[in-house]
């Protein structure tokens, strides 16, 4: 890569500088309105200086193009049709009306170098599409390479532990991965509006195209669905770029997947691989990741209703079904549709059609199993034997139970078969065979449910009467994406050929009308969720994603596939020397609150008592007399007594303000509410139960509270215990005096009114009463959940003149969503800060040295500015 091309793999500043290039991109489609005119420049302007009236558009991003190419062989030009039978093509149904559509993909043709620009054009002319051209030696590396036969197996959960099963991973396909998405990113630019379009990413073949997307925009509004399974965590964590994968998937504001299953698995990931949590606020399930919400949707596709109605109407579709129905007189059909791969089960399909056939003697020379064969979709040794072994399976089982005349019992179709001629097998079918052993959605049950609907060219070539009643049944593998919506179909496990056989017998004995109460069943539900409504939801499912994208701000952080943002309230900003040390010299009544573990002190490390520099950095604060500090933590006051007893003049609030201590030499106040206890009784075998079952956990006996911590538990596990632990709580402790809080890695039950803010509250009233006088400045820094309770206070009384304060500085540790205004780096920048102040306070040799001279802070993260203060 050369040097230049680095410099799009890192962003380190707020993407508000990105909008101007965003005007330069080729123009949006635009709505005329009476009495406009264009003037000479990039905008479209009226006669009174108003401006074009934008539309986003939906750019719909796939690995190829919903068009169908040939060559004229007398003009040797290119002829250029859309594929009808494309999901993508289809999917613009549920798009608000008159919205433009954008598609950028791949072509499947070879097009020559000196023709590719005039293609492009011509194709963004007529058809609203964008090629991505690709060498053919880069097309098979990627495609083939990395895409079919190593992407493809594991995320149908399938290791490649032999050549059959799939490539190892190879890091010169994965680079050619990575250069085509990157190929595609640069292709969405050409015609992308950032800050009005949605893009639409869809499948595995390009899931780091969002790093490049929201690298070069951060404010891009992107989603992507997944039209695969995703496997579980221990399959997916063998990925050697599992990483740079998933990370592409979280720089999408929505991600979409067919089932529970698949969604559960992707947070499953993110929470052991990358130690994100989610969850679920009225329907919508969300991963907080660094400031911004990935929303998670779980809808499978459906159908377009509109192209099998059409086709069944034809009377084309009708003289195919007649000439297959006097092919098969006499004889049952049973179906099966299925793409030629390793995992759409054909062969254990065929063999429960030969154990059929082997225990019931009365279906021979009366039930056929037609196999349609779409071609496979990339080549290799895999698809060879496949179809080396179901060709073996099916001559074994012809020749056994195959009887003179040409009855057959399992008949191929080989492919390509045209979506008509399927409808035309659908409409003669008894029952639908789909026995894959993993799938991402299939269709197939669908198509053929709406065929079996029927219409009058159909019932006529049917010989259906007025009397007669829909039917259809399906066998349907429980291992595919539309397994769970088919709540009338037999469901089996493929692997089970008894299990499968005696489906297929249940199919061919089933009475009318139980075939009819599961026909109608399936129908009304596949007519109500087709593509357009798939699609209309997932639409309206991303603009909600993006909604608050211009109420925050967002900073780009990392390089290459390991960019990332950071979103931010447009008010958060860092805390800087420059901002407080003034304010802090200018004020005469401070009070300063700290929070102490992941503030003063950081999370990991293990001895957890205060060392002797910050004992004379607390001193140095407290010796002001101008200044009231205060620890407040969530620990018991024993350990926060033993610590600080060096530190005489230091507040300390224990248990998270149930306890309080002015000074060393005072005693310990309690909160003046009820001293009963007795919940502990209940909550205590609860914790217990859990610590046992949960290695790593322990429980904290607090004077006044019960913690849980999971911290040193394995990570999924240790949350999912938390949620247990948590709902199991507040269900025994309904009528109690109490609240239950899940916490960083706790689950702790306190007693109600005891929270850091009332400490806030407590200790400004106080200072009022004694003093005569509010606090003018206020410092309070902390790092968790409970912090969040000390800035909200502060955030709600703030403005009141009774507790109003002049000056105000409420700060979390580390760039995170917070009801603080201000932000430091980590716990090495708090002792940081907290040194500036005490050298402002204590007339320090440092100070009297630099008291002459300017001192220049460098800007952090484009927060505060290049200044010299005078201290």
């Amino acid at each position: 890569m050369s040097p230049e091309s680095w410099k799009d793999q890192l962003s380190l500043v707020s993407s508000d500088d990105y909008r101007i290039m965003g005007r330069h991109r080729i123009p949006n489609a635009v709505t005329k309105l009476s009495g406009l005119e264009t003037d000479d420049g990039d905008g479209i302007i009226d006669s009174s200086g108003g401006a074009w009236v934008s539309k986003p558009k939906r750019i719909v991003v796939s690995n190829q193009l919903p068009l169908r190419a040939h060559r004229d062989i007398s003009s040797n030009k290119w002829c250029f049709e859309f594929d009808n039978d494309s999901l993508y093509l289809q999917l613009k149904d549920g798009f608000p009306p008159e919205t433009e559509v954008v598609y950028v993909g791949s072509l499947n043709a070879d097009v020559l170098p000196s023709e590719q620009e005039d293609v492009s054009q011509f194709l963004l002319e007529n058809f609203q599409c964008v090629p991505t051209f690709l060498p053919s030696d880069l097309l098979d590396k990627y495609y083939h390479g990395f895409c079919k036969h190593y992407l493809w197996p594991i995320f149908h959960y399938l290791l490649p532990m032999t050549q059959a099963q799939g490539s190892l991973f190879d890091r010169s396909n994965w680079r050619a991965y990575t250069t085509v998405n990157k190929i595609f990113a640069d292709k969405i630019f050409e015609v992308l509006n950032p800050d009005d379009d949605y893009v639409w990413i869809h499948d595995y073949h390009l899931m780091i195209l969002p790093t490049f997307l929201r690298n070069r925009f951060h404010r891009i509004k992107l989603g992507i669905f997944l039209h695969s399974p995703f496997p579980s965590s221990e399959i997916y964590r063998t990925l050697p770029v599992r990483d740079e994968i998933l990370k592409g998937f979280l720089n999408c504001d929505l991600v979409g997947f067919h089932t529970f299953d698949y969604a559960r698995h992707f947070l499953s990931c993110c929470s052991r691989m990358l130690g994100l949590d989610y969850e679920s606020k009225r329907g919508y399930i969300g991963l907080e990741y660094f400031g911004r919400t990935v929303s998670i949707k779980i809808l499978p596709v459906g159908i377009h209703m509109g192209q099998i109605e059409t086709i069944k109407a034809s009377e084309e579709t009708a003289e195919k079904v007649k000439g297959l129905r006097e092919r098969f007189k006499g004889n049952t059909v049973m179906l099966g549709v299925d793409d030629l791969d390793m995992f759409k089960g054909i062969s254990l399909k065929f063999w429960a059609m030969g154990q059929l056939l082997e225990q019931n003697e009365e279906l021979r020379g009366k039930v056929v199993l037609v196999q349609i064969t779409n071609p496979a979709r990339s080549s290799g040794k895999d698809v060879q034997d496949v179809e080396k072994q179901i060709n073996l399976i099916a001559d074994e089982i012809n020749s056994k139970f195959g009887r003179p005349g040409g009855y057959k019992p399992i008949v191929f179709v080989n492919g390509p078969v045209s979506t008509l001629d399927k409808v035309a097998y659908y409409a003669i079918s008894e029952c639908v065979v789909v026995n894959a052993v993993r799938d991402g959605m299939n269709l197939v049950p669908y198509k053929y449910t709406v065929t079996r609907q029927g219409s009058p060219a159909l019932d006529a070539a049917l010989g259906f009467g007025e009397d007669d009643v829909r039917k259809s049944v399906i066998i349907v593998s429980e291992f595919i994406g539309c397994s769970p919506s088919l709540s009338g179909a037999i469901r089996v496990n493929p692997w089970n050929i008894d299990a499968v056989t005696d489906a297929m017998s249940s199919a061919m004995t089933m009475s009318d009308k139980e075939k009819n109460l599961r026909h109608q069943k399936h129908h009304k539900y596949i007519i109500s969720h087709n593509v357009a409504y798939w699609a209309r939801s997932y639409d309206q499912d991303l603009q909600r994603a993006c909604k608050d994208h211009f109420n925050k701000r967002f900073w780009g952080v990392g390089f290459g596939l390991f960019f990332k943002v950071v979103a931010l309230d447009p008010n958060f900003r860092k805390l800087c020397v420059e901002t407080i040390v003034p304010a802090y010299r200018r004020t005469s009544s401070r009070l300063i609150l700290l929070d102490y573990d992941g503030t003063m002190m950081d999370q990991d490390t293990l001895d957890k008592k205060p060392s002797d520099g910050l004992i004379s950095l607390l001193n140095r604060l407290c010796d002001d007399p101008n200044n009231l500090v205060f620890i407040v933590s969530g620990r018991g006051k024993d350990p926060l007594s033993k610590w600080f007893d060096s530190c005489p003049k230091l507040g300390l609030s224990a248990e998270h303000g149930y306890f309080t201590r002015w000074n060393s030499s005072s005693s310990w106040e309690t909160s003046e509410l009820p001293a009963d206890l007795s919940w502990k009784t209940i909550a205590k075998p609860v914790m217990n139960h859990y610590m046992e079952a949960t290695d790593g956990s322990f429980i904290e006996e607090k004077e006044s509270a019960m913690v849980w911590h999971h911290h040193e538990a394995d990570h999924s596990f240790g949350s999912w215990q938390a949620k247990e632990l948590l709902d199991h709580l507040e269900s025994v402790l309904t009528n109690e005096p109490v609240v239950v809080k899940r916490g960083q890695h706790i689950v702790e039950v306190k007693p109600q009114g005891v929270s850091k803010g009332k400490v806030v509250e407590h200790l400004i009233a106080t200072m009022r009463n004694t003093k005569g006088k509010k606090p003018d400045f206020l410092l309070c820094i902390g790092d968790d959940r409970s912090d969040e309770d000390m800035f909200d206070s502060i955030v709600k009384h703030q403005d009141v003149s009774s507790i109003g304060l002049a000056e105000v500085f409420a700060c979390t540790v580390g760039q995170k969503p917070s009801k603080a205004k201000y932000y430091l780096d980590e716990t090495s920048s708090v002792i940081t800060m907290l040194e500036w102040l005490a050298s402002a306070s204590d007339g320090s040799k440092h100070e009297q040295q630099q008291k002459q001279s300017k001192i220049t802070f460098q800007q952090p993260m484009g927060q505060c500015r290049n200044e010299s203060i005078d201290l």
